[in-house]
């Protein structure tokens, strides 16, 4: 935490702890504000000079004094200094995107040490046709009416002729002859 930032907690917390009227407290609020953009222009015009400062040391302004050949032994210099920037920097995104993959590993490998826990499954009272809607959405109209795609399967049934019916008491014996040829044999 900086020192403009405790400077500012601190004001703000004491104007909330004390009990002072709104125009006051409205007052102090756009006097800190006035103080923060002067720090904030402060900020830019240190960060402007730095800038100057490390182009001055680093990158002295070429002789363009001479003759053709100087000037283009100029140029090759500037571009042979441009290739070796262009590697550093092709060098330090490579790494950084090798970190950025690594960080990622170990996210996922935390996750899967972790555990996933499952949330407890809470009971919802859906049709089936409610399901299909919240997924897929109102554009599509399914209908999930089972038994409409049901084979309808009628019953035949048996007509047996009265002749076949015949008499009951024929029937128990004929019965009672079968159950005399289990018991003889």
């Amino acid at each position: 935490m900086s020192d403009h930032d405790y400077v500012f907690n601190n004001v703000f917390n004491d104007l909330n702890r004390k009990k002072m009227t709104s125009s006051r407290k409205h007052h102090l609020k756009s006097v800190m504000l006035q103080i923060a953009a002067s720090w904030l222009e402060n900020e830019k015009k240190e960060i402007e000079e730095a800038k100057q400062a490390y182009m001055a040391e680093n990158c002295p302004a070429p002789d363009l004094s001479g003759d053709q050949a100087a000037l283009m032994d100029v140029c090759k210099k500037l571009h042979q200094a441009l290739d070796k920037i262009d590697e550093t920097r092709y060098d330090a995104e490579a790494k950084v995107t090798k970190a950025n993959k690594e960080i990622d590993e170990l996210k996922l490998k935390v996750v899967e040490l972790a555990g996933v826990k499952k949330p407890a499954l809470k009971k919802v009272r859906m049709s089936a046709d409610q399901m299909l809607h919240a997924l897929l959405g109102g554009k599509h109209k399914v209908t999930m009416d089972l038994r409409a795609n049901l084979k309808q399967v009628k019953k035949e049934v048996k007509e047996e002729s009265q002749e076949a019916v015949g008499d009951w008491r024929k029937n128990i014996e004929d019965k009672a002859d079968r159950k005399k040829m289990f018991e003889t044999s």
